[in-house]
């Protein structure tokens, strides 16, 4: 049996989080649902509607460089079992974090039960 799973966030590295944190607020109503850090000095952000923000001030490069995907799993032992055929390599965050033969690195995160079920019935465009 194939796991199902679904997008859960983006993570791009930015130089001014700030900026970013009421870009998205304030044009796209997108909150922030968790801070590591402080509010004030947040090393990392992310919001709902999917996107994670990590400060790099001094990162030398376009602003918004993709660092990962954060999928969410409904079996992630499964998905990590699978994975292997693909010839990925384990990053040293975790078993669950696995860097692809292009040099893609994907967050594998377990779901709580019935929830990717639930967000793979949402259809946004209908």
């Amino acid at each position: 049996m194939t796991t199902k799973a679904y997008l859960e966030h983006v993570a791009l590295w930015v130089k001014d989080i700030h900026w970013h944190i009421r870009f998205f607020h304030d044009v796209l109503g997108m909150p922030l649902r968790e801070v590591q850090g402080t509010v004030e000095q947040p090393q990392q952000v992310w919001t709902l509607g999917g996107l994670q923000f990590i400060a790099s001030p001094h990162f030398e490069g376009p602003e918004g460089r993709l660092a990962h995907l954060g999928v969410m799993c409904d079996d992630l032992e499964a998905a990590l079992a699978a994975a292997q055929a693909f010839g990925v390599t384990e990053m040293p965050q975790g078993r669950n974090w696995l860097r692809l033969p292009d040099g893609l690195a994907v967050e594998l995160i377990q779901a709580s039960p019935g929830s990717v079920a639930q967000a793979l019935a949402v259809n946004p465009r209908a």
